[in-house]
């Protein structure tokens, strides 16, 4: 007799280390296109690579370094384009911080009848008149498709801030 129910998709010890290795990627794609931004705040500010490094370091969080990126683009002292450019940039960067805090402010769970583990969101929701906490993801086959394409479009993010810097003349 056929069951008309899909066969459950049995994860192994290898299956879990592929996904943190994967994560391990999108980890490292975003530290590294995230560090980029201390070459827009040069630019921007008009200083030096050394002070831009002491000031992306004393940011501590990317919604403070990208704010400062903004901020230095939307002076009437930016030409447009310039400033266009970047809020561009930063936008697209942005986009991507879901998948990566996604992955990075979770614990994982495994399920002791071979199914995909699962990442558990280590956050608060505040709702009008409740609390939301513990929203999990299945680590399945979708879940790392979406991070491969997050890694992809944080390599793509990568090369334009590199094409600003060296059309603007950023130091570096």
């Amino acid at each position: 007799m056929k069951s008309d129910s899909p066969t459950p998709e049995v994860f192994s010890a290898t299956d879990f280390d592929d996904i943190l290795l994967l994560i391990g990627r999108l980890n490292y794609s975003w530290t590294n296109t995230e560090s980029l931004l201390l070459h827009l705040i040069a630019g921007l500010a008009g200083t030096t690579k050394d002070v831009a490094v002491v000031i992306f370091l004393t940011l501590n969080t990317t919604r403070a370094r990208v704010d400062l990126v903004e901020r230095l683009a939307k002076m009437n002292t930016q030409d447009t384009a310039e400033r266009e450019a970047v809020l561009k940039l930063t936008r697209a960067l942005m986009r991507l911080s879901g998948a990566r805090n996604r992955f990075n402010h979770c614990i994982y769970a495994f399920d002791p009848d071979g199914g995909p583990p699962k990442s558990i969101l280590m956050r608060i929701a505040d709702r009008k008149d409740s609390i939301r906490m513990g929203q999990s993801l299945d680590l399945d086959a979708a879940a790392l498709d979406h991070i491969r394409q997050s890694i992809d479009e944080l390599a793509k993010i990568n090369q334009s801030i590199w094409g600003h810097i060296a059309h603007y003349g950023y130091p570096v």
